[in-house]
């Protein structure tokens, strides 16, 4: 039986040494270096030891070492690399421009030491901010560096203690339990007897569950440790990358003979050793080159859409410094024309000559660049970083955004785009995880087409979810399951489910109360440790119906259903094969009752190979009193004078696996077994006991070996919730995953006792096969079984045919599928996750073929995932289906307010999933995504061509509908009327499958699809790929311009989230790759309604209004400068001192709006809560228009002009001099700018008052003392006592007072104006906070029911910018489709009815109809 697979391992491994001959041809080992330099794509390891060392050498100056370095600077370069990095800002360019500029004599208007203050103080807070950054990323890496670690030494023929930088490729490191991975390493050695290590990867990817990677095919075997000096292989593997997943290479042996590797063999840089005593590796990835330095990217920096429009203003503001530098450069020029005989304006150069008018205004340009440069708001820059740290912080400390469950916050990773969450119109959500919380809780399942509905199960939820909302600490259940308990449909399924009584319940699952009791005492340990491990989740009530078929099952009924073909035995194999499949199926990790994330071994007497299935039965009945003996099991060693064949005559209840015939050729045994009839021998151990089978007739008395022993305080640790609800629902039925090694799977079955299978191959579950396969060798039948369990949508396709059966079952067979899939369609309408399990039952000869190019694809590097995907497709072919299996995901708290919430925000809610239809659309109903007064539309097409009429008809049918809506909204008039009153609302809904999705992403039919999802306020895609995720995130942001967010909690949703000009990470139970690919992390999708709706609001709102302020108060202090040309000959003078002026933006008035744009609140939370119309306000950019901004600008002017002319024309006629002119200005301004901000101020704390007045005070004090001191710091500056004097004087305080209130009475009255005849929906929010609790809550009532009647009158889809043309006319509906005629009928979203009679029969190019008429599309309609 075993010659054909030792002949194809023979063939596989001669082909591989000829292939590797040829390549090396006459190349000696010493020449192994070469081939990486040849491809380059791949790198050679060699091992610095013995007679390797000269060839180490070479290829090792190729490699890098250990050592890190994540610091961006050095001492040496670090003031000329930040610099070079500062001034790749071209605000910092344009300031470097003026201080240059200043230096030339010609053109000079400050003192330069004046000029270069701005450009100084700017480059010194951020150098020094990123000195401190760099300086902590200094500490880690010494810290990291200079970690120890076991380093084998080649002098001292010893490990020693070495620091991970002196680690190189090459080096074998030897790692003990809880040890950190140095470096990127192959696995050669561990000492857990099945050469398994155990990793953590949390310090990668965020998941906290155990990972399994496997030593090398070759080296499992060994009895001790590797020994370094023996070790001649080379490694040739692939170059370093940043993906994860993948490991492509191979080790090649001195003979020639090559092992593959995969990622199962290396262990990643920063995972942490578990649960293993020591392992030992060869590095072949070092510091910078492993993956986990090349997935460090550092933080996320995107540019957010108001800094693009900031950009945009601020080259207006460039525009209007050039054209008023302009208007001096003529007037200083038409000024000295006119006084060209006059010397004292005209002042003559060096060599007697004048200088030309022409040649003095060009000069007078540069110099008014000089003088006007605050037009350019530098300080904006660094007030903009310090306002959004600010903001992240009042984020983060948010006590809102605390999840206690998890003992999490939020996360706010990208620290510049806070704004844009005020901003949001489309929301991109994933369903699993991110809507729901993805606890697979097991409902139902169909076995051999037979629903088995498991009410009591279903009873049991009920009455965990009630003691749970009385439970004060799980909050967090409250929401219940997404879909209520349905009952079955159909008499028979009513007739099966009997309830149980309450013995057989408790024995079969456990008082919940008692299980409750048992986890808060503390002895479950790993109930609350391990994921996916919640009592809702593993304690699971069995099927009264099942279990009673179940309990029939024996050794000798199993094996008469392989033999026989009646429907009794064919329904026992089916239920055997469908529990087999839930516990193997899976790569679940077993861990010990006492010591949670330990693995579970078996007794190496539970690995004795089978004899013989009547001898089973025989000894089954013959030694079933055993189990009250208490002579102990002999060992071993000590039953080493019988032969094995007799031993397993006496005693062939225990059972183990075939040794692989690929590895050895020949069964393997454990060697002389003691005589079982021995005094030492006649006690069973506990875990292992023979199954009494005559008692096993019982219903209820299935199985009692899981009950007695350890095994029913196993821990089972999975990698997703699906796996551990399949195999805690197997469990349940006594089918007990009992332990898992690389080379075997052991379960406790009941009726069978414990199989041990010989596990072949695990082809994991992958998002284009969508489906998970195992192949084993079944220790009953002894023949290869290929176990496979998938998504419905590719399952089907690849069950065998009639013609491929067998005769006698293949109309059985249809049924069982037809009656299936009729299961797995209720199941889908019921919101649940549906799974397909198959089986395929291969001989020694299929499998030996498959084999071959199963080995071929693992050791190959170049195309390595493409060939192993051939080759798992090859396998999982003419499946027979054993059944299906409905899992419940229930809602997460608040996700129906939350997306109720959005939904009125006006934000567009897509839901991107790769569940099939029904249960898509039946959650999207759950979570209120799809109202039952909306319209929903079905995409579903098999073609190009009859995608887009489809698209067009219900384009036309939508367009329809709205123009008579609005036919009637006018008839009606009256918006306010009540709402019985109007016109019925219209809110359109869209579904489309994967297959769709292919051809409406086309080029051809984007716009077109734009088009129509812009008329639907919900989308909802079903079995899409990650890829085509990002695809329509990507799609809806660049062709719309629309502010997108991506939301979702694992890998999946990682490529949409990066694509979206907001991604929003969930820290579910997949891990925390979304999360760390994410702008924002959360722990409950429900926490994003407070994340946009508030902080969103005020981040735009504060973050707008300052950066409109800082435009405004710079354009005015300019203005002032400007208008003073006028009196001055256009000469660049300055009616303030140099200081002064430059420190009025830079200290005086740069607090003040910094507080204003990171405490400023229009509205409470609250009310934002409780009105999420409020958010178009900032979703439509109102506080920062076009307008706006020139509003603004000219407001600015007007300020000036007052300021400017009050003081001028009050000292008109006197002599005081150009200072004392200039400072009642100075001051006059303050004034208006410090009281400006007070009244744009929504809310003034006792912070706001302390700014401003404490800038005042910092004014008067810094003028008072620079004038009394100006002398001995600068000569030539005459403001002595200028304000000293001037406070002494009432005419000053009179200009002061007058010029403020007439520059801000304008805008004074404007804003009272406008919060009393125009109030904007913010303004009467706000009156809100006067009312008395009772009265708010009824004015918000009553502005809620207004916002209702307004929805339902009026629907306002927008246009697709050129959508319109993506169809042309002859394409278009009304003359392809004018026959038909849409009639929209009623029915309920349960009954989910196929409507496609309006669509007439569509040709395609050939004139075939056949294929493009089941194409049509499918309506569900309204309730």
């Amino acid at each position: 039986m075993a010659d054909p697979i030792r002949w194809a391992r023979y063939r596989w491994q001669r082909l591989i040494s000829t292939e590797g001959r040829e390549c090396s041809g006459s190349n000696s080992s010493g020449k192994w270096y070469q081939s990486s330099k040849t491809t380059g794509k791949h790198r050679i390891v060699i091992p610095c030891l013995g007679h390797l060392k000269e060839e180490y050498e070479i290829v090792s100056k190729l490699y890098m070492n250990n050592k890190i370095r994540t610091t961006r600077y050095t001492l040496l370069n670090f003031l000329p690399r930040n610099l070079f990095e500062q001034f790749h800002r071209v605000a910092n360019l344009y300031f470097l421009f003026l201080v240059v500029l200043n230096w030339v004599p010609l053109v000079e208007a400050f003192q330069k030491e004046i000029t270069m203050l701005p450009l100084l103080g700017v480059l010194t807070i951020i150098a020094v901010k990123d000195g401190l950054e760099d300086y902590s990323r200094y500490k880690m890496d010494k810290q990291i560096n200079n970690l120890l670690t076991k380093v084998y030494s080649r002098k001292e023929k010893k490990y020693i203690d070495e620091c991970w930088k002196n680690v190189n490729v090459g080096d074998f490191v030897r790692l003990s339990r809880n040890e950190i991975i140095p470096a990127g390493m192959v696995l050669l050695y561990s000492s857990d007897p099945d050469g398994i290590c155990y990793t953590e990867t949390a310090g990668l990817d965020g998941e906290t569950n155990l990972k399994q990677r496997q030593v090398v095919r070759g080296y499992s075997e060994q009895v001790s440790e590797i020994d370094p000096e023996e070790f001649s292989s080379r490694i040739e593997c692939e170059s370093p990358n940043n993906d994860l997943s993948p490991f492509r290479g191979f080790v090649e042996h001195s003979n020639m003979d090559r092992v593959g590797l995969s990622k199962e063999n290396l262990l990643l840089r920063g995972c942490t050793v578990r649960n293993t005593e020591a392992v030992v590796g060869i590095v072949v990835y070092a510091g910078h080159e492993t993956k986990a330095m090349l997935n460090n990217s550092g933080p996320h920096y995107k540019r957010s859409k108001l800094e693009r429009k900031v950009n945009t203003d601020i080259l207006w503001c460039v525009l209007l410094l050039l054209l008023m530098c302009l208007t001096g450069a003529v007037g200083h020029g038409i000024w000295l024309s006119r006084y060209s005989e006059i010397p004292f304006f005209n002042i003559p150069r060096p060599d007697g000559k004048l200088s030309p008018p022409t040649l003095a205004g060009f000069y007078m340009f540069w110099t008014m660049i000089i003088l006007l440069q605050v037009l350019i708001p530098v300080s904006l820059y660094v007030s903009v970083e310090i306002v959004k740290l600010g903001q992240i912080y009042l984020i983060q400390n948010d006590i809102d955004f605390y999840h206690e469950k998890t003992d999490s916050t939020i996360q706010c990773r990208a620290l510049n785009i806070a704004e844009d969450l005020g901003q949001i119109q489309y929301i991109f959500s994933d369903k699993t995880g991110t809507l729901t919380e993805n606890k697979m809780v097991f409902r139902r399942c169909s076995i051999a087409g037979q629903e088995y509905c498991h009410e009591e199960n279903a009873k049991r939820l009920e009455s965990y979810q009630e003691m749970e909302s009385e439970d004060e600490d799980s909050a967090d259940c409250q929401c219940g399951s997404s879909t209520p308990t349905s009952k079955c449909q159909g008499h028979n399924c009513q007739a099966e489910c009997e309830p149980l009584n309450r013995k057989s319940l408790d024995q079969l699952s456990g008082s919940y109360s008692a299980f409750r009791r048992q986890g808060d005492a503390g002895d479950i340990p790993h109930s609350g440790d391990m994921a996916f491990s919640s009592p809702i989740e593993t304690d699971v009530v069995p099927d009264t119906q099942l279990l009673e078929k179940f309990s029939q099952i024996s050794s000798h009924s199993y094996q008469q259903s392989e033999e026989a073909s009646s429907k009794l035995s064919l329904e026992t194999m089916y239920i055997t094969d469908f529990f087999l499949a839930l516990a193997i199926c899976n790569t679940v990790v077993v861990s010990g009752p006492n010591q949670p994330r330990q693995k579970m071994r078996v007794s190496s007497l539970s690995r004795m190979p089978i004899k013989s299935l009547e001898e089973i039965r025989q000894m089954f009945q013959r030694f079933s009193v055993w189990r009250l003996s208490s002579s102990p099991v002999p060992s071993v060693k000590e039953s080493s004078s019988e032969s094995p064949n007799n031993f397993v005559r006496k005693l062939s209840i225990f059972r183990m696996k075939l040794a692989s015939p690929t590895l050895d050729g020949a069964a393997q045994r454990i060697s002389e077994p003691h005589h079982i009839d021995s005094p030492e021998n006649s006690q069973v151990p506990g875990e292992l006991h023979p199954v009494n089978v005559a008692a096993a007739d019982e219903p209820n008395q299935a199985v009692s070996s899981a009950e007695l022993s350890p095994i029913s305080k196993l821990c089972y640790e999975a990698e997703s919730p699906d796996e551990a609800a399949l195999v805690h629902a197997a469990r349940a039925y006594k089918c007990v995953l009992q332990s898992r090694t690389p080379d075997q799977v052991t379960v406790d079955f009941a009726g069978l006792g414990p199989l041990t299978f010989q596990l072949l191959h695990v082809l994991p579950f992958d998002s284009l096969r969508k489906r998970m396969s195992v192949v084993v060798r079944h220790p009953v039948s002894n023949r290869v079984v290929v176990y496979t369990k998938g998504a419905d949508s590719v399952m089907m396709d690849l069950l065998r045919t009639a013609s491929e059966g067998h005769t006698n079952n293949s109309e059985i067979e249809e049924k069982i599928k037809e009656r299936t899939q009729q299961h797995l369609d209720d199941y889908a309408r019921r919101g649940l996750h549906t799974l397909c399990i198959a089986k395929k039952v291969m001989s020694d000869a299929e499998y030996a073929e498959w084999l071959n190019h199963r080995f071929l694809a693992e050791t190959s590097i170049d195309n390595r995932e493409d060939l192993l995907l051939e080759s798992a497709m090859r396998l999982e072919t003419k499946l027979t289906l054993l059944g299906a299996t409905g899992i419940e995901d229930r809602l997460q708290e608040g996700v129906p307010d939350t997306i109720q919430a959005l939904r009125k925000a006006g934000i567009k809610i897509w839901m991107l999933t790769g569940d099939k239809r029904e249960t898509a659309v039946n959650i999207a109903y759950a979570c209120k995504l799809l109202e039952p007064e909306d319209r929903i539309f079905t995409l579903k097409s098999q073609s190009r061509d009859a995608c887009a009429l489809v698209m067009s008809k219900i384009l036309e049918a939508i367009q329809k509908n709205a123009s008579v809506k609005k036919k009637n909204s006018e008839k009606l008039g009256n918006v306010s009327a009540s709402p019985s009153s109007q016109a019925r609302g219209f809110n359109a809904g869209l579904v489309i499958d994967g297959r769709t999705l292919e051809y409406v992403l086309h080029d051809s039919l984007q716009n077109i699809f734009l088009e129509l999802t812009e008329k639907c306020w919900a989308v909802v895609c079903c079995q899409a790929t990650p890829l085509q995720k990002s695809v329509l995130v990507k799609l809806v942001r660049s062709k719309l311009k629309a502010m997108t967010l991506a939301v979702g909690d694992g890998a999946n949703d990682v490529s949409m989230i990066q694509v979206a000009d907001t991604g929003v990470g969930i820290s579910g139970q997949e891990g925390m790759q979304a999360v760390m690919a994410s702008d924002f992390a959360i722990s409950q999708f429900r926490q994003l309604r407070k994340l946009l709706l508030v902080h969103g609001h005020w981040c735009y709102t504060r973050l707008t209004n300052m950066m409109l302020y800082y435009f405004y108060k710079n354009v005015t202090y300019v203005n002032l400068l400007f208008w003073y040309q006028f009196f001055c000959g256009f000469s660049g003078t300055s009616m303030t001192d140099y200081w002064i002026l430059i420190l009025f933006n830079l200290l005086f008035t740069s607090v003040p709006p910094i507080i204003y744009g990171v405490l400023d609140k229009d509205l409470s939370a609250e009310i934002l809560m409780e009105l999420p119309q409020l958010y178009t306000m900032s979703q439509k950019s109102v506080a920062y228009l076009p307008s706006t901004f020139w509003i603004t600008l000219l407001d600015a002017f007007y300020q000036s002009l007052v300021c400017f002319f009050v003081p001028y024309f009050t000292y008109c006629g006197s002599d005081i001099d150009i200072f004392s002119f200039g400072n009642p200005i100075n001051t006059a301004a303050l004034f208006i700018m410090l009281f400006h901000l007070l009244i744009e101020c929504k809310s003034v704390t006792w912070i706001h008052t302390v700014v401003i007045v404490g800038s005042i005070l910092f004014y008067f004090v810094f003028t008072l003392a620079f004038g009394a001191t100006c002398r001995t710091h600068s000569p030539r500056s005459d403001f002595y006592w200028i304000m000293e004097k001037h406070m002494t004087d009432p005419v000053f305080y009179l200009v002061c007072l007058l010029t403020t209130c007439i520059a801000l009475l304008p805008r004074y009255l404007i804003r009272v104006l406008q919060g009393t005849l125009f109030p904007s929906p913010v303004l009467r929010a706000k009156y809100l906070v006067r009312l008395s609790p009772e009265e708010q809550r009824k004015a918000i009532q009553r502005w809620k029911d207004e916002c209702n009647v307004n929805d339902r009158v009026e629907l306002q889809p927008t246009s697709v910018p050129s959508a319109a043309g993506a169809v042309s006319e002859e394409e278009s509906s009304d003359s392809v489709l004018s026959a038909s005629k849409t009639h929209f009928q009623t029915c309920s979203r349960d009954e989910f009815v196929k409507n496609t009679s309006f669509l007439p029969d569509i040709k395609d190019e050939s004139g075939n109809t056949s294929g493009l008429n089941s194409e049509k599309a499918e309506f569900i309609k309204e309730n």
